[in-house]
């Protein structure tokens, strides 16, 4: 809680995954990926209820073993490959409202994002409720600037990305920001209102890229692995 404000975590978990099978509990640094994540919820000062949301039986048992709640089994309509965060979220919020717990808050957090910490969530928070904004996304600088890329139209390069100015050296070009999938922040009332996490007035929440891993592969899988044990290592 903050203020008064209670604080509701979502951590989406699906069973199905093209990529890695049952990537939600594969083993990252000897701890299933969904773990860290409840974990950095649970160590977070702000956070008042933490609820899986999954509709698979393995990734509830789990999630129980290292504290989250999973009161449901997520519905099959919203558990397929075309179902939309949005849609899960809602869920989660009116299934927690049916049983009498209201809150006025949503912090989403992917559990492809271990290297996301406690203090990462919190500082968030704290911006969120300061600012009093309605939502917040985590995000991290662009690995590649779009000053540099070119499309090719008649056989010719054409710019992607409109700069005045003739010095392409990167020290000197525009910083551009990309969505790292770690945290999302949004007001129940805006979430129910607009049926989205992200408008013009969401505000950014600058991650460090080593940070900002999002496991879709196994490459992605090996370099969280090896900065989780270079952390344990100096721990």
């Amino acid at each position: 809680m903050y203020n008064d404000k209670k604080i509701l975590a979502i951590i989406p978990a699906r069973g199905g995954s093209k990529g890695i099978p049952h990537k939600n509990i594969m083993k990252i640094n000897n701890k299933p990926l969904i773990a860290y994540s409840i974990e950095a919820a649970k160590e977070s000062k702000f956070i008042d209820f933490i609820l899986v949301s999954t509709d698979d039986i393995e990734i509830k048992n789990v999630s129980l073993n290292y504290g989250a709640k999973v009161p449901f089994l997520r519905p099959e309509e919203i558990s397929n490959d075309t179902a939309k965060s949005i849609d899960v979220v809602l869920h989660a919020v009116e299934f927690l409202k049916s049983q009498g717990e209201e809150f006025h808050y949503v912090v989403l957090l992917q559990p492809t994002s271990p290297l996301r910490s406690s203090q990462d969530i919190d500082n968030a928070i704290e911006i969120v409720m300061k600012k009093e904004a309605e939502s917040l996304v985590s995000v991290c600088e662009a690995s590649e600037n779009p000053v540099l890329m070119r499309v090719i139209e008649d056989n010719k390069l054409k710019s992607f990305v409109e700069f005045k100015g003739d010095n392409l050296r990167r020290q000197d070009l525009p910083r551009f920001y990309i969505f790292n999938g770690a945290i999302y922040i949004n007001s129940v009332e805006m979430l129910f209102k607009e049926k989205t996490f992200v408008d013009e007035a969401t505000i950014p929440f600058v991650m460090d890229s080593k940070k900002s891993i999002d496991i879709d592969n196994m490459l992605d899988s090996k370099l969280a692995e090896l900065i989780l044990r270079e952390k344990s290592d100096d721990n």
